[in-house]
């Protein structure tokens, strides 16, 4: 039983009909916990086709997010599967606290990714009719520049690592990469203005690096 996400059972009935990766969704849970589930859903022949494949992940992504706007979720990893619908109502109940938990936790709120890409200022070729000693001395300055600017921008990344980690304690920061540094922020989604008013405050901290905020997003990175 192909299974997408976790959340609270709604004292209403849940509205959530639609086309999933083959067919189509629907709820099943306990008095506590609900999942969304695709029954009938065969993942391995779909996995023998490269493009039905791709296809079958994107499905995944949009199903979880339109059911984000709807309720706090747990979302889950595609190809999350159990065996039958009994075996996933134990699964339920057995880590019900812990979801529940988790639930509270994530209640009205988004994950949202900020990209800082460190901005490339590179120093112009040397002047090719430089010789000897203005060579050398001009080689030695552009080298002294590389190094000040490499020294500037991690310090002023360690300066708005700091002010983001103030504002928003619950966040992750991903091991840096040659593109720049990734993190992931839980925030309220009703203080998003907020958000993007502190970004504006980020960018001032850090000349040398440009940052993005991403879309409001299930939590991922969270769960």
């Amino acid at each position: 039983m192909y299974t997408y996400a976790f959340f609270k059972t709604p004292q209403t009935d849940l509205q959530f009909e639609q086309d999933g990766i083959a067919g189509q969704v629907e709820i099943i849970g306990t008095p506590t916990l609900s999942a969304l589930v695709e029954p009938n859903l065969d993942l391995d022949e779909i996995q023998q086709n490269d493009h039905r494949l791709v296809q079958a992940v994107l499905t995944h992504d949009r199903i979880i997010c339109d059911l984000f706007w709807t309720t706090a979720i747990l979302p889950l990893r595609f190809g999350t599967w159990f065996v039958s619908p009994e075996n996933l109502l134990e699964h339920l109940e057995l880590h019900q606290d812990k979801y529940l938990a988790k639930l509270n936790q994530f209640e009205g709120k988004a994950e949202y990714r900020l990209m800082l890409m460190p901005i490339d200022n590179s120093q112009p070729q040397l002047e090719s009719e430089l010789r000897g000693k203005e060579y050398l001395l001009a080689k030695k300055q552009r080298y002294q520049q590389q190094l000040d600017q490499r020294t500037q921008q991690q310090q002023e990344l360690k300066t708005v690592l700091n002010a983001i980690a103030l504002a928003y304690p619950n966040h992750i920061l991903k091991e840096s990469q040659s593109e720049g540094e990734k993190l992931y922020l839980l925030v309220n989604r009703e203080a998003e203005d907020t958000l993007y008013s502190r970004l504006e405050g980020w960018q001032n901290l850090c000349s040398s690096w440009e940052l993005t905020l991403g879309e409001a997003l299930p939590p991922y990175h969270f769960v």
